[in-house]
């Protein structure tokens, strides 16, 4: 009698624990997984399948024709079956980087089981992971003092509705007193409040700058540049609305006009340096148009500049007042002597031809700017690499 309960309680004690691997999600699979060498295997079970590829920003790029361009997409890999299990080894180690990945399992799109870091792109989610080293540790949480990321919102009048920020403070801000300089800093088409704190890994990259003293002590404001929009999808009244590229009032004005709003907000809500050497504006693609004509339209606001993997000039149907006179915009802008106008982009970037043109027009007008290209085309790892470059030239005394 005994020997049947203890056998009756093995019994029970293993379906519990089934019940709660079931429950957990407690995958065997190891994937993905990074090697001493970093060399990167990533694995998935679907023994029925036919055909398994992994697809990531790891691989080398095919072009791609999309609405708006041609682009260079991530390349794609086979991954070879056993027992079940399908894998694939990089076969040679990967650089210090922030990696994005994909499945596809007979030609459907999955996110890697066995991963639980994975982020949104406007409509796409991917699964991330790290190589760590050289200008990739900016991109990990180090063992160095914290800022603080705030989701704030503010009243816009201009817009009529109430809409969200997400607000970087360096370590020791709340007890400090000091008055800091603002960086606003712009996300591009189809992205939100949230894309530099998730994708840009933007409150990492300034806690491990200003931690080594590369970079000063800054509040950042990441604002949402969808004028139509309060706030990020899913986060906002709207509910559970698909994200979408095609957004009104991205592109035509409406966002610039109301920008003062934004800086007037937080010069009243934080302890800021309210003066023009105490504001950089830059933002990458979408991003980088706004930050091009709101620093025009406002000469006296902003002391630096960055433009990252810019659009330049609105489309031929767009009327605004924000876009008349662009020229003589620029010359009154340039001749107030900003700080730092920073253009930078990748050698392989669709905007590649129009920013190259943009330049053009500034070295024939004399006005001052710098210049940093890498590499490859209209990417968050170039944007990354540019907040890291660009941050550590604000506000130097």
């Amino acid at each position: 009698m005994k020997k049947y309960i203890l056998l009756l309680t093995l019994a029970a004690s293993c379906a519990g624990m089934n019940a709660q691997q079931a429950l957990w999600g407690g995958s065997q699979i190891v994937s993905p997984e990074i090697h001493p060498d970093n060399t990167v295997t990533f694995r998935i079970a679907a023994p029925k399948a036919v055909k398994v590829q992994v697809t990531g920003d790891f691989l080398p790029t095919q072009k791609m024709q999309t609405p708006f361009g041609e682009f260079d997409a991530p390349g794609a890999a086979d991954m070879v079956e056993k027992d079940g299990v399908w894998e694939y080894t990089t076969p040679t180690p990967l650089a210090p980087e922030l990696y994005s990945y994909t499945m596809l399992v007979d030609g459907l799109k999955i996110n890697d089981p066995s991963n639980v870091y994975r982020i949104r792109d406007v409509k796409s989610v991917t699964d991330v992971f790290i190589i760590p080293g050289e200008r990739a540790d900016l991109y990990k949480i180090n063992d160095v003092p914290h800022g603080t990321v705030s989701k704030v919102w503010y009243n816009s009048p201009s817009l009529g509705m109430d809409r969200r920020l997400t607000v970087y403070t360096p370590a020791g801000y709340e007890t400090s007193g000091k008055r800091y300089p603002v960086f606003y800093l712009l996300h591009g088409m189809g992205g939100d409040e949230n894309a530099w704190t998730e994708l840009g890994r933007a409150a990492q990259i300034l806690d491990n700058l200003i931690a080594q003293g590369k970079a000063e002590p800054m509040i950042v404001v990441m604002t949402n540049g969808n004028a139509a929009l309060q706030a990020a999808p899913g986060e906002s009244s709207l509910g559970f609305a698909a994200p979408s590229m095609q957004l009104p009032k991205t592109m035509e004005g409406s966002f610039e006009n109301h920008f003062p709003e934004v800086v007037n907000f937080i010069d009243k809500n934080y302890r800021t340096v309210k003066s023009k050497k105490g504001r950089a504006i830059a933002g990458l693609s979408m991003g980088g148009f706004h930050s091009m004509h709101i620093s025009k339209e406002y000469p006296d606001m902003f002391d630096y500049v960055g433009l990252f993997s810019a659009a330049i000039m609105p489309g031929k149907d767009v009327k605004s007042p924000v876009y008349e006179n662009i020229e003589g915009k620029l010359k009154t802008q340039f001749e107030k002597k900003p700080a730092l106008y920073w253009i930078a982009i990748g050698d392989k970037d669709f905007l590649y031809q129009a920013n190259k043109d943009y330049r053009k027009m500034l070295d024939e007008k004399g006005y001052k700017y710098s210049y940093y290209e890498t590499p490859e085309g209209h990417i968050w790892k170039n944007w990354r690499i540019y907040l890291t470059e660009f941050a550590p030239q604000l506000f130097k005394k």
